[in-house]
């Protein structure tokens, strides 16, 4: 048996999955937890890296590894390679006023035009120029940036510890690439312009691979991983999904976790003048336009400790509630909002009254109102002309009965649940096979689908009025 590992590390932990490769059956696996912080040192997520392959039980079986992981958060180097400050996680929003400027430097649409991205304080780009702004010295002092995933690969190559230098071996792959807010989607290349317009200086940047590139080889001395096992190029975590998930042209991926994700497989890049999609590149050649909300998931989290229940019993309380809770709304803005672009908004409760204040009413009106935060993302693809025929729900939120009974409510195409999986990891597997053998395989995937259900649009419309009364002109509106 051959075996290949994946290693996914995201926003709250690194996971590694020990797969065979013929059937993508997992063998084995490992976890460690990440700080519960938007700003964290580097450092944090090799040592989670090590600790995952340990509790994994080492990678001496494996014969090829690939990473994915976070988009968009960089990695700030010095000359001899080490990081040279903090890094601000794609969810951070000290960015803001950041990517206000560049937006009004360059113009919000030129941007568009050139990168495919309506910029936001998720993006790259305006990390660098939040270090410009706030840490000049850093700023000076950097000579290279890489993203989570290009500096992880880096170092399982052996540089950055002990072996100093050796910045022009970064490497990166072209969906980590258009996250940026510096690479053409239409030139497939960094646009170094905008890297300088908006760090006032050039640096070295991650060297694009293709698809089936690999990356190098492990360095030695590393514990728990042999030295010269090929690395494949790896991914952003929405590509690597994309490819565990078998996405193809009509399929529309809906991933609920700490953010909402919504995104679909183009053969060419989107232009959203709109503001709303964000036009990144998959992991194979094609293009991944996404829409992303910052509040998901994790509001159900508020609503059990509001409620003093458990995720399971938030989900009967709401469906003991009649659909639209009686009228009563929650705007779930709790952190900021990237679509609406409202950093500073928060969460309201709308509607109440002494007779539709009721703990199901409550419940219900929580799940209703992130459900509709995360389909108004699905209107957003479809106004860019991206055809929709399925609707895949992935992340913890998926196995909500709540979730499952109120979705098809508000959702006009069928609805297939993948069996719970951890597909970033599984999709980075998958791309260490592609190292070993040149093509991604073709592992199944297990689904059920949704039950259709009788569409209810006063959910939806009253979510809208919402909006519309708290002076958002519509998904990636500002404030009025």
């Amino acid at each position: 048996m051959t075996l290949i590992a994946g290693i996914d590390s995201s926003t709250q932990s690194c996971k590694i999955t020990v797969r065979d490769l013929e059937t993508g059956r997992e063998i084995r696996e490992g976890q460690a937890g990440h700080p519960d912080a938007t700003i964290v040192s580097p450092s944090v997520w090799w040592d989670a890296l090590l600790t995952a392959v340990r509790r994994a039980g080492g990678l001496n079986d494996v014969s090829a590894i690939s990473v994915s992981g976070q988009q968009h958060t960089p990695i700030f180097l010095d000359a001899e390679g080490g990081p040279i400050c903090d890094s601000p996680l794609w969810n951070d929003v000290g960015s803001h006023s950041h990517t206000a400027d560049l937006n009004n430097e360059l113009g919000a649409d030129e941007w568009i035009r050139r990168t495919g991205l309506p910029i936001t304080l998720s993006d790259t780009v305006s990390k660098l120029r939040w270090l410009r702004d706030t840490n000049p010295a850093a700023a000076r002092r950097t000579e290279a940036v890489a993203i989570v995933h290009d500096w992880l690969i880096w170092r399982l190559r052996g540089f950055g510890g002990q072996r100093r230098g050796g910045l022009d071996e970064l490497t990166t792959d072209r969906s980590e690439a258009s996250g940026t807010g510096y690479w053409s989607g239409e030139d497939e290349a960094y646009c170094t312009d905008l890297f300088e317009l908006a760090f006032s200086k050039s640096a070295v940047l991650p060297r694009i691979l293709a698809p089936l590139d690999v990356a190098g080889v492990t360095g030695a001395g590393l514990p728990g991983i042999p030295a010269g096992i090929p690395i494949a190029v790896g991914s952003g975590d929405n590509a690597a999904a994309a490819i565990a998930l078998g996405v193809s042209d009509g399929d529309v991926v809906l991933s609920m976790g700490t953010s909402g994700v919504v995104y679909t497989r183009t053969p060419r890049p989107v232009h959203d003048y709109a503001g709303y999609v964000c036009s990144y590149a998959d992991a194979t050649g094609s293009h991944l336009p996404l829409v992303a909300t910052l509040n998901s998931a994790r509001n159900f989290k508020a609503a059990t400790g509001l409620l003093g229940c458990s995720f399971d019993e938030l989900a009967e309380l709401a469906l003991q509630a009649p659909p639209g809770a009686e009228g009563l709304t929650v705007l779930p803005y709790f952190e900021g909002e990237r679509t609406p672009n409202a950093p500073d908004a928060r969460a309201s409760l709308h509607g109440a009254s002494l007779a539709n204040f009721t703990r199901p009413n409550v419940a219900r009106a929580m799940v209703e109102g992130t459900l509709a935060s995360q389909t108004f993302m699905l209107d957003a693809l479809r106004d860019c002309g991206v055809e929709s025929r399925r609707l895949m729900l992935i992340g913890g939120a998926a196995q909500n009965s709540a979730v499952r009974r109120i979705l098809p409510q508000l959702v006009d195409m069928p609805i297939a649940v993948p069996a719970a999986d951890e597909y970033v990891a599984k999709g980075a597997a998958m791309h260490a096979t592609a190292a070993l053998t040149g093509e991604f395989p073709l592992w199944s995937v297990d689904a059920i689908e949704l039950p259709a259900a009788a569409s209810q649009p006063r959910i939806a419309a009253q979510h809208e009025a919402v909006k519309t009364a708290f002076g958002y002109a519509g998904a990636g509106s500002e404030i009025v």
